[in-house]
């Protein structure tokens, strides 16, 4: 008797679970139909860009952009704007995050619809791998650490990136801002260490990709003179006495407006716009006449609430005036790239001032003043 009312218990149990199994199923059958199809990236017909504005060139942040819709939408923005290139971050710790091991599908992806839109890239190299650090508990590090017995790896890393992409480069720009302490891993920035980086990279790009242009510097334009900080004016000094001109095509320059109209007067305790004659003053007195220059960061804030910000309609006027400055009067400077087009997702604070374009890709006015700009509209 026992064993008969077991065995039904068991019965009624597996029944059970064969009922909420199937609603399972069934529930899950329900949440495929309903959930948002996948969507299916289409690449256009060819592109090419029309522009009568070749300095032209806006940061982009596609690199932590994860649909790919999205990083289409951008270059297709990007070309319709007028802009021939885009500066993009391509972390090293991103592809490379087991040594020897490389992934490329997301670069792989942004150079996919680059080249499908007519756009050229000037690829920014940073953010080094865990294993490419020191692995002491005591003494941890931060991602822009990259201790000198790592150059070697870092500059294979920068050669492979060369070769597989140099049809579709602008340009590959070592490093960015090593002059702050916080870009150079928390160490004294140190200027004969960065030309020393340059020193192991630059011959490793070369071999691997001639014809691909090497940009140093890409320096924070500060007035600072501290272990923490240090002036690009005195840094690019140092690096050129160190010997960095034999390792790079291009120097890459940041610059701000911070508030100020574009025309102020340029002064070697004040970073405005037109810092960048000063650097070029430095490249001129190590007899660098005729290397070429770009500026890879520069733009006003429109964030109503930053307090060197300016108001939307200053910041078109500014904006157009610095385009018009470096058209006339800097015959050195190849491209003026504007930061930053658009971002991923908003930071809610006041880097949004800098964006042409919302996360939502709403254009603000400054994306069409620009447009008409490369079309040959006067500003």
């Amino acid at each position: 008797m026992v064993l008969r009312v077991f065995q039904a218990i068991k019965r009624q149990i597996t029944r059970e679970r064969v009922i909420w199994t199937a609603r399972g199923v069934f529930a899950l059958f329900l949440i495929a139909q309903i959930a948002p199809p996948v969507l299916r990236v289409t690449l256009d017909a060819p592109q090419e860009v029309l522009t009568q504005r070749p300095q032209l060139c806006v940061h982009t942040r596609l690199t932590d952009e994860v649909p790919e819709f999205r990083i289409q939408q951008t270059f297709r923005a990007v070309r319709e704007m007028g802009a021939d290139t885009i500066v993009e971050f391509f972390p090293w710790a991103y592809v490379e995050a087991s040594r020897g091991v490389y992934d490329w599908t997301h670069p792989d992806r942004i150079f996919k619809h680059a080249r499908n839109q007519g756009v050229k890239i000037l690829a920014r190299l940073g953010i080094v791998p865990q294993w490419a650090r020191p692995d002491d508990p005591d003494h941890p590090t931060t991602f822009n650490f990259l201790p000198e017995e790592s150059y070697d790896a870092f500059a294979t890393y920068a050669a492979q990136f060369a070769a597989r992409y140099q049809d579709a480069l602008a340009g590959l720009i070592v490093w960015n801002e090593p002059n702050l302490t916080f870009e150079w891993g928390f160490q004294a920035v140190d200027a004969i260490g960065y030309t020393k980086l340059l020193e192991t990279t630059t011959p490793a790009i070369r071999a691997a990709a001639a014809e691909v242009p090497i940009l140093a510097g890409a320096l924070a334009p500060t007035v600072s003179e501290t272990p923490d900080a240090l002036s690009d004016l005195v840094y690019l000094g140092q690096m050129l006495e160190a010997g960095a001109a034999d390792y790079f095509d291009v120097l890459a320059v940041h610059t701000y407006g911070f508030g100020v109209l574009p025309e102020q007067e340029p002064a070697t305790n004040l970073a405005n716009f037109r810092r960048v004659e000063l650097v070029r003053a430095v490249m001129d007195e190590f007899g660098l006449s005729d290397r070429r220059m770009m500026v890879t960061e520069f733009g006003w804030n429109d964030h109503p609430r930053w307090g060197q910000a300016v108001t939307p309609a200053e910041r078109i006027r500014y904006t157009l005036n610095a385009y018009e400055i470096a058209r006339t009067t800097w015959p050195s400077v190849d491209k003026m790239c504007l930061w930053v087009f658009r971002y991923p997702a908003p930071t809610n604070s006041y880097p949004d001032g800098y964006t042409l374009v919302t996360t939502d890709f709403d254009y603000k006015p400054l994306y069409f003043a620009l447009q008409d700009y490369s079309h040959g509209g006067n500003p």
